[in-house]
């Protein structure tokens, strides 16, 4: 089993959250196909809505990944056609990165903690996604 965080804006991941998928990079796949059944996943969510900076800068959603392969979906009438994995999302508190950053391995002692960030999606240790989860009062068992 991995860990992992995703990037994407809140109220990008509150509508997953609320119909049970991930997306990442835009509705890419080949980021997708990294991520297995049973892994561990974390979003990071910098803004409140994409591209209008607000700050937010916090852990949105937490779930495992459901034993389901990438699948196609379609929005705004075929236009977008993303990727999508299916999630089992859990109960979780919100919580701001800002307090846990001299915890995390990813984050401690760098200025520049968020350049990973860019990159969409990237594996985190256990460790990281304990402290990430108690955060956000989940346990996973």
């Amino acid at each position: 089993m991995k860990n992992w965080i995703a990037v994407a804006s809140a109220e990008h991941v509150r509508l997953g959250r609320a119909q049970g998928f991930m997306q990442v990079n835009h509705g890419k796949l080949a980021p997708l196909k990294r991520i297995h059944p049973g892994d561990h996943v974390v979003y990071y969510s910098p803004t409140v809505v994409m591209r209008q900076p607000d700050g937010l800068q916090s852990f949105t959603a937490i779930g495992t990944v459901k034993p389901i392969e990438p699948y196609q979906a379609s929005m705004h009438g075929g236009k977008f056609l993303p990727y999508r994995r299916d999630v089992d999302w859990c109960e979780a508190q919100e919580t701001g990165i800002r307090p846990l950053l001299d915890h995390l391995e990813f984050t401690r002692g760098k200025t520049n903690w968020g350049y990973q960030m860019r990159f969409g999606l990237f594996e985190i240790t256990a460790a990281d996604m304990d402290v990430i989860a108690q955060a956000m009062n989940v346990v996973f068992t």
